[in-house]
């Protein structure tokens, strides 16, 4: 199972929206690299949500339940389903990430500009605890 990343300026679709929504279509993905991610994306695995603009932190909690399709709007670009699972007590703004551990390498920190990307498992782990209250688990 692999673990990911998306991103999303909060005044164009937040978790809120998603949650809302239950279910929506991650579209309007432009980037090559992050279109070979959605591709890459199945179901079932798990989703951190990030807040771009002032907010810059993980919010929340999705969940992939439709592998890529293509986008019905632009056929040359794939899209995935997203289900919102949870959001988090409190966000995980984008300075503390970068003062955990082990996360030199991640491309949250290395590709600011990129929408959509893996996490790899030692990350999420770390990220995880950071995220959720010590009773809780995923």
């Amino acid at each position: 199972m692999s673990y990911w990343l998306v991103k999303s300026e909060p005044e164009e679709y937040s978790y809120a929206d998603l949650e809302r929504e239950r279910v929506g279509i991650w579209d309007g993905v432009r980037n090559p690299q992050a279109q070979r991610y959605l591709k890459e994306m199945c179901v079932g695995e798990l989703v951190l949500y990030y807040h771009t603009g002032r907010e810059r932190a993980i919010v929340g909690l999705a969940e992939v339940v439709r592998e890529a399709f293509l986008e019905p709007t632009d056929p040359r670009y794939v899209a995935v389903e997203l289900r919102a699972v949870r959001r988090f007590p409190t966000p995980l703004k984008l300075e503390a990430i970068r003062q955990l551990p082990g996360m030199e390498g991640f491309a949250l920190l290395r590709q600011p500009r990129l929408s959509v990307m893996p996490v790899p498992e030692q990350v999420w782990q770390k990220l995880i605890k950071q995220l959720q209250p010590p009773s809780e688990s995923l």
